[in-house]
């Protein structure tokens, strides 16, 4: 007979192999595709012996979750323990990228993709969310005890552009061999500590004449840009899964007809919102070529346009977090897209350490930050809106860019 203290690990041991199963499917087909038949079969169980563990799916996926988020709040307590903000933030992304590259040796179900923590119940959400910003707290305090307002808004910003660096990586690092994950981690360091541009703290962006990426909302809009709006803050806020399509019906207060005569199904929305938030991001970077100056004025006039839309546009651009929810091969086509925005913003910064207005960085893996940056805004706006100042709410968030996480700002 077996003892009590094996009989718990044992059930320890299957509870976390089924948790890590339903992290690789989640993370490759999102929230709505994990079943706990496939979890069962992932492990070679029943569906039986998962529900022992998990009576419900819902359960199964807030555990998934739960443990992500106590997986980033330990690497965020071990980088605060060290005594200066550079060594947390260095010591904050080499637990990232080591965590990389244990998985890419074959451990799995360590990390999952968080993006749709909101369409659960508002119990379980709250309950997640809570432990979320106590890990943003941790990050946010290794930039030490903010003076007044406008410093903690400022380390709120850092911590913010630093944690989605972190989990736009994964994506991104399949370009590298682990071999070359070293290098890869002290360039980031390096630009997230001491930013972009050769003058730091250099901000001079030029207004951009739009050319057709704004929304103006005293102009009717078409039906289907009505759509494309409500299913990008909604699939922004409340992930794939919570965007439904009676939701989405719901807020243009249409019939589900409508939405059908437009789209055949909720994949192909998502996609068009996806390849209509890549022509706006490619018309600005195309702006941008226009500007008068070097060319760190120019690509600083397309993050300043950018940013402007992911704060205050009513259409902003569709977060990468719905990505999980593709098929496999429209999520290539997608995020090869994505590769290519982010090669053109590196042709920016390689013209400007001809011109001398970048510094000497890694131009792809800032190419890839920028993307993270910008990405992750949408994030900020409530943050953004606490600014009586709009420009100034831009350039403080972007600062990170500008000069670097340990300037000290006037």
């Amino acid at each position: 007979m077996a003892k009590k203290p094996d009989v718990t690990r044992k059930f320890g041991e299957k509870r976390t192999a089924i948790v890590h199963a339903a992290s690789v499917l989640i993370n490759e087909t999102g929230v709505q595709a994990t079943t706990l038949t496939k979890v069962a079969r992932a492990i070679g169980l029943n569906a039986t012996s998962v529900t022992y563990y998990f009576p419900r799916k819902d359960q199964l996926i807030v555990s998934v979750y739960a443990e992500t988020i106590a997986l980033l709040k330990e690497m965020a307590r071990e980088a605060l323990a060290e005594d200066t903000p550079e060594k947390r933030i260095a010591r904050y992304v080499h637990l990232h990228v080591a965590l990389r590259d244990r998985i890419r040796r074959g451990e799995q179900g360590l990390m999952t993709a968080l993006s749709e923590i909101r369409s659960l119940d508002q119990e379980q959400q709250d309950e997640l969310l809570f432990a979320y910003r106590e890990m943003v707290n941790d990050v946010r305090a290794f930039f030490g005890d903010p003076a007044d307002e406008r410093q903690r808004a400022l380390y709120s910003a850092r911590a913010h552009i630093l944690i989605e660096a972190m989990l736009w990586w994964p994506v991104w690092s399949r370009r590298y061999s682990v071999l070359d994950f070293p290098r890869v981690e002290t360039k980031i360091v390096e630009i997230l500590c001491f930013g972009i541009p050769a003058q730091a703290g250099e901000w001079q962006p030029a207004m951009l004449e739009d050319g057709g990426w704004r929304t103006y909302d005293d102009r009717p809009p078409q039906q289907n840009d009505e759509f494309m709006r409500a299913a990008t803050v909604m699939i922004n806020e409340r992930g794939y899964r919570g965007a439904s399509v009676n939701r989405i019906a719901e807020a243009l207060n249409v019939t589900k007809g409508s939405f059908y005569h437009h789209h055949d199904a909720k994949d192909d929305l998502v996609l068009d919102c996806f390849q209509r938030s890549y022509d706006r991001l490619s018309k600005v970077q195309m702006a941008g070529y226009d500007v008068e100056g070097s060319y760190w004025t120019r690509l600083s006039s397309i993050l300043n346009e950018l940013l402007q839309l992911q704060f205050f546009d009513s259409m902003p651009l569709l977060r990468t977090t719905a990505l999980q929810a593709l098929d496999s091969e429209t999520k290539i086509d997608v995020v090869m897209r994505s590769n290519r925005l982010a090669r053109r913003f590196a042709g920016f910064l390689i013209d400007g350490f001809g011109d001398g207005s970048v510094r000497a960085i890694d131009p792809l893996v800032a190419s890839q930050i920028i993307m993270s940056t910008l990405n992750g805004a949408y994030e900020a706006r409530r943050w953004a809106a606490r600014f009586d100042d709009r420009e100034r709410a831009v350039e403080t968030y972007l600062s990170v860019l500008i000069e670097g996480m340990l300037a000290e700002r006037a």
